[in-house]
């Protein structure tokens, strides 16, 4: 069961984006190191009456529309004992959805508004709202419904978009959010703390909150600051876990993104809405989640004193079961413009493996995954995670070539996606879909073949830095 998760969640605008692509982007962490995961396809169904759904975990039960669109999802194997936890998809509509950033409100705004119990979770908020949502700003007002309606049981931060608008939902209290628009040129960066500042209740364009928010903040004295409405000031937390655990995160990915933003990775008050005087790439937010405070004293790889290198909680995890870009570019047509970045290993390590998501299938060796490791069976997801475990075991000796790796596989990534764009352009429909699920076919062998290269020439090099051993005259 997924106890507690620590994700790490990047969001782009259109024109902050190197090809005018919106990018919502995020690291699933979970309580356990293994928590297998699988990538399918769910279909479109229509006029399907008594159809709902219900959560093993807290016994959330609510029936769905009859009427749903296509979409992705990277759900839990063990459903009926784990929940379904789908996390992240692109529609039919091209509306991609993340779900969640485990987000924690304060003990004064939840005396007033409490958690509910048995309402809707992370293990079932994909399936209740992805196939029903048109746009991204649908998406947030059909998610508050369903909370106006439901309650929450947890703090949950949802990212949302499509090809114009990039949105980030964070549901605090049992029944109280706020939204916020990503400016187009803009970037945030949220990582399991309440990140929305100042509120505009005049700017409906950019803002949308649940109603009788403002009233519950009044009626309840809650809002501590003497002018302004600040969302995180008064619903969020600032402790100590947040300075070592959330903040860090943060900083680190405006480091990244901004190296000239002054070292305060403990800082209460790091931006939301951040600018660069360069356009991101795609790279640049695989950089960020695979991260570990790469060439900083807080790196534990490095070799800074103890107390800095296990000062700060890592963006990227051993325990990151999935991480995901859902890019919806802005230089592409309609059948073209989804595409969803994978990545089923450490993001560390791991290779972010394009799809398209006008497909209606997936290769089994990601749709199919094994609740256990075992030997010779194809599964992406511990493919994916044995090579993680290969080169941290030599960390030192193997991280340039896993770069290597890395490099070459997103530069066969690019020419993938152009060679596929070119060949499909003309065409449409069901001729499309299929093309371009034959495309994920494609690309998911060649990922493969050089993952499983990659993993034999390490085992391989292991094998001779056994502490066992002894030089001697190659002549005895």
């Amino acid at each position: 069961m997924k106890k507690e998760t620590a994700c790490t969640s990047i969001l782009v605008g259109k024109a902050a984006s190197i090809d005018g692509s919106t990018m919502i982007a995020r690291n699933d962490d979970t309580f356990h190191v293994l928590a297998p995961h699988r990538f399918y396809m769910h279909p479109a169904w229509r006029g399907e009456k008594g159809l709902s759904v219900k959560s093993p975990l807290n016994g959330f039960t609510a029936p769905l529309p009859e009427n749903g669109y296509r979409y992705n999802a990277v759900p839990n194997v063990d459903t009926a004992k784990l929940g379904d936890y789908e996390e992240s998809g692109i529609n039919a509509k091209n509306v991609a959805m993340s779900a969640t950033e485990s987000t924690y409100g304060n003990e004064r705004t939840l005396a007033f508004d409490p958690l509910v119990e048995n309402g809707l979770d992370e293990d079932l908020i994909v399936n209740m709202t992805l196939p029903f949502v048109e746009s991204a700003r649908h998406a947030v007002e059909y998610l508050g419904q369903l909370i106006k309606q439901y309650g929450s049981p947890a703090g949950n931060s949802v990212l949302f978009s499509d090809k114009d608008n990039v949105w980030y939902m964070e549901i605090v209290t049992g029944h109280h959010w706020v939204a916020q628009r990503i400016p187009d040129d803009a970037y945030a960066i949220a990582a399991n703390q309440v990140a929305i500042q100042q509120v505009d209740f005049e700017d409906s364009d950019n803002f949308i909150w649940s109603e009788g928010i403002r009233e519950f903040v009044e009626a309840h004295h809650l809002n501590p600051d003497k002018t302004g409405w600040n969302f995180r000031h008064i619903f969020g937390t600032m402790n100590e876990k947040d300075r070592h655990y959330n903040t860090p995160r943060v900083w680190y990915g405006h480091h990244i993104l901004n190296p000239e933003v002054p070292e305060e990775p403990e800082s209460a008050e790091l931006p939301f809405i951040m600018h660069t005087d360069h356009k991101i790439t795609r790279e640049d937010i695989a950089q960020i989640l695979g991260s570990h405070y790469n060439e900083t004293r807080f790196d534990p790889f490095g070799h800074g004193a103890d107390a800095d290198r296990l000062r700060y909680r890592p963006i990227g995890l051993n325990r990151t079961q999935n991480s995901h870009i859902l890019q919806l570019r802005g230089d592409a047509d309609f059948g073209h413009a989804a595409i969803m970045w994978l990545n089923l290993g450490m993001p560390t390590y791991s290779p972010y493996v394009p799809f398209y998501c006008n497909a209606d299938d997936t290769d089994p060796s990601y749709s199919h995954t094994p609740e256990k490791l075992t030997l010779g069976v194809d599964s992406a997801y511990w493919l994916h995670r044995s090579l993680g475990a290969l080169v941290e075991s030599h960390y030192s000796k193997f991280i340039q070539q896993n770069r290597d790796y890395l490099t070459e596989l997103s530069r066969q990534f690019r020419i993938h996606v152009a060679a596929t764009d070119e060949a499909t352009k003309d065409l449409e429909g069901q001729a499309l879909t299929d093309a371009q699920t034959q495309a994920n076919y494609k690309v998911v062998a060649a990922v493969k073949k050089a993952t499983q290269a990659q993993i034999e020439s390490l085992l391989m090099q292991s094998m001779e830095l056994s502490q066992l051993t002894f030089n001697m005259d190659k002549n005895l």
